[in-house]
């Protein structure tokens, strides 16, 4: 996903050719910008309280980040349920935020944040103004060359359906014969015609492709029946699904993201010190079952990773 885009809190605005489909951030396929909702958002504030620092990950910090206790991270702050404001427009919060401040609190650090537009995040750690990144950035081979990552979530494509899921839709290969609806340009339309073709191969009928300029749009084509499902990334749809109506409109197929690919916290590549020691601080926060209870609160644990992978991205 070598392409950088601007952020809406769900989605990418659209681009002159076909993006990968990674989460509801820079990365992601898109729509218009969308106001995020406040309803169902989680309090992890006693969890990561609870988070006790380990000497020994202290200790691993680099002598700069250790004298400082403060974590500088770069983000852009737009991307519900990844990171976005809270009511007061000045708090950050997202699952996103609360991972990084459980592994600050691992480490015995703070998180101090820099809302910074997506295409500067590489060259802010380049640079040294920043410790590191966290933004809904795939780990990519691409840039790999310029940063380092440490993978903490998995996303990719994911089928949203109405409430009660009256199509029985259960996953791709049930979308034979059915009317999906896609934003136009995005990863998302690139899967849905190789699903269609997928289905005719099989001598079933192909999937019927309704593409629109938004997300809001497809909503719409979901909520009135003109189409059996959406497809989007796979913290958006959850959060939509959890937000929408009240939580009444739309739900989740489960299962793991379809062509899934790694989120990664972003590292300069002469900072190994600091890269290794935040990733043991995820790795502990995986093995305690702190992690997989923040992702769990925000709805978004179908993306959990089991190990925090550094540079795991293709």
């Amino acid at each position: 996903m070598p392409s950088l885009r601007p952020r809406a809190w769900l989605v990418a605005l659209l681009g002159g050719v076909l993006v990968a489909a990674c989460g509801g951030g820079p990365d992601g396929a898109g729509g218009q910008p969308q106001q995020p909702q406040q309803g169902a958002i989680p309090d992890n504030n006693a969890l990561i309280s609870a988070v006790k620092a380990d000497p020994q990950l202290a200790a691993a910090l680099p002598t700069a980040v250790a004298q400082a206790k403060t974590l500088r991270l770069a983000s852009n702050i737009q991307s519900a349920p990844n990171n976005f404001y809270a009511a007061d427009g000045k708090t950050p919060i997202g699952y996103e935020v609360d991972l990084v401040k459980a592994a600050a609190a691992k480490l015995g650090v703070t998180v101090t944040y820099q809302d910074l537009a997506f295409g500067s995040l590489i060259t802010s750690l380049q640079s040294g103004r920043v410790d590191l990144t966290m933004a809904a950035m795939n780990d990519t081979k691409e840039r790999q060359q310029q940063i380092d990552f440490v993978d903490y979530f998995s996303s990719g494509i994911t089928i949203m359906i109405r409430k009660g899921n009256p199509d029985g839709i259960t996953g791709p290969d049930t979308l034979c014969g059915k009317n999906v609806a896609v934003v136009q340009g995005t990863s998302h339309q690139k899967f849905a015609a190789a699903q269609s073709a997928k289905c005719t191969q099989a001598g079933k009928p192909a999937v019927t492709v309704t593409a629109t300029d938004s997300d809001n749009q497809n909503q719409n084509q979901l909520r009135t029946n003109r189409v059996a499902a959406i497809l989007n990334d796979l913290p958006s749809a959850v959060y939509i699904s959890r937000t929408a109506g009240e939580g009444k409109f739309f739900e989740v197929v489960p299962g793991q993201p379809i062509e899934g690919g790694p989120y990664g916290m972003g590292f300069n590549k002469d900072n190994a010190k600091l890269r290794d020691a935040v990733k043991q601080a995820l790795q502990a926060l995986i093995a305690d079952g702190t992690y997989g209870k923040i992702l769990q609160s925000w709805g978004v644990e179908q993306g959990a990773v089991k190990e925090a992978a550094v540079n795991g991205g293709s």
